[in-house]
């Protein structure tokens, strides 16, 4: 068996933390570098249910998405929620890794696992200077409302669903897609002269300013959603690690939906 130090080594060659944004927090979060790794579960968020969830499956090693700690700490005290999963962990002997933005700009990474959980062809970077998103083709054209339905068909269920703005009826060939906020993007979504973009977290004002600014669609997914494809990818890259030094890693991809927003709608009423 794999100590944590050697698989941490190829995941750093898969998503190299220099590679992480100077604000990010990536890396290694708790573990022993000695320890024996033969289970490893994947999953968006480090909260408790994967922490609870890792240690009943019995893993060694939970890789995330979002980091545990992105704005840094004075404690981990068990009673602060974050301090009870790093007690969590280390009391059961699961270490903890996170890429993230480092895996935001991979080839492939996170828009890469969107694209191909949507089955479309990915064409080119978003962003070339750092590899942020991906500029991808359908294989046959279809309606804006027809890409929204696909999207909310393969993407995980949450409770916001998808979101669609824009003309309904509108040919869709060519689309930008954005795993997790991409509100910050659309300057190069213009540039890149696509007829829609998917993407999580938009917010009003520059979807207003969007649609205002020309007809490109958008269509808004839950943050969650659009990110947990990757995990899928990245459990499949360490299965190929795993294979070629014959390590025979038991990799798991956590199925639990820890998107924040309840599946609870509540109808609004009309303005006054």
């Amino acid at each position: 068996m794999p100590r944590l130090s050697e698989v941490i080594a190829e995941l750093d060659a898969l998503w190299p933390p220099q590679r992480a944004e100077q604000w990010d927090a990536v890396g290694t979060v708790c573990g022993d570098p000695d320890a024996e790794v033969t289970r490893v579960l994947f999953a968006v968020d480090p909260v408790q249910e994967i922490a609870d969830e890792a240690v009943a499956l019995g893993a060694d090693l939970i890789v995330t998405h979002h980091p545990l700690y992105l704005r840094g700490t004075t404690t981990v005290a068990a009673g602060h929620f974050k301090g009870r999963v790093v007690h969590t962990l280390i009391k059961h002997d699961v270490a903890l890794h996170v890429a993230h933005t480092n895996a935001d700009t991979a080839d492939p990474g996170v828009s890469d696992a969107l694209a191909g959980a949507l089955d479309l062809r990915v064409t080119g970077p978003l962003v070339p200077e750092n590899n942020l998103g991906r500029i991808c083709e359908l294989d046959h054209p279809e309606t804006l409302a027809a890409f929204a339905a696909r999207a909310a068909k393969r993407l995980p269920a949450t409770a916001q669903g998808i979101r669609v703005a824009g003309d309904p009826d509108m040919t869709v060939r060519r689309v930008a897609v954005s795993g997790g906020s991409g509100d910050s993007l659309f300057d190069a979504v213009r540039a890149a002269g696509v007829d829609a973009f998917l993407t999580a977290d938009l917010r009003h004002h520059p979807v207003s300013e969007a649609i205002q600014h020309s007809p490109l669609g958008l269509v808004d997914a839950a943050h969650w959603a659009t990110e947990w494809p990757w995990c899928e990818l990245a459990a499949a890259q360490l299965d190929e690690i795993s294979d070629r030094h014959g390590w025979d890693l038991r990799v798991h991809v956590s199925k639990t939906v820890t998107d924040p927003w309840s599946s609870h709608h509540t109808s609004s009423g009309a303005p006054n």
